[in-house]
């Protein structure tokens, strides 16, 4: 198993993922939350990578990949200055309960570091169908911040 940093080349297979995960969600959920399209995620991955505003680690094994984790800079005076936010993490379903999520998080707690981020933040839906991911991340270290995650479409 190897992680390392995504490229552009990685962009297909990442975006793949996404969909993979998005459809996880909705299906776990029973509602059309997301509107995932591939070559439209594929592009803007590619766009998101090359800004050096967004960045993906993947796993692999041999040459496909397994799982990844995303992370993004942010900034706020109650975090005291920058963090990182971690948009997704996803471990295909036969390679979870292989230690994948944990190193993936790892390695993004030391890309934290090296930025000076103060935190990682992420946010889990606050259903019961979610707390195996809310368990997972709480042995992780996180802990419970705040509220519940509202938008609104612009």
């Amino acid at each position: 198993m190897i992680i390392r940093r995504a490229t552009t080349q990685d962009a297909p297979q990442v975006a793949e993922m996404v969909g993979e995960l998005l459809n996880e969600i909705m299906d776990t959920i029973g509602v059309q939350a997301f509107n995932f399209d591939l070559p439209t995620t594929t592009h803007r991955l590619i766009d998101f990578i090359r800004q050096e505003k967004y960045f993906v680690f993947a796993a692999w094994d041999e040459a496909s990949p397994v799982g990844f984790i995303t992370l993004h800079e942010s900034y706020a005076l109650y975090a005291e200055g920058a963090f990182g936010s971690i948009p997704e993490l996803y471990v295909r379903p036969q390679y979870r309960s292989k230690q994948i999520g944990f190193q993936l998080l790892s390695l993004a707690k030391a890309f934290g570091q090296s930025r000076n981020w103060t935190r990682l933040e992420v946010t889990t839906p606050p259903l019961p169908q979610f707390d195996k991911t809310l368990a997972f991340y709480e042995r992780e270290g996180f802990s419970i911040s705040g509220g519940c995650k509202l938008k609104v479409s612009l």
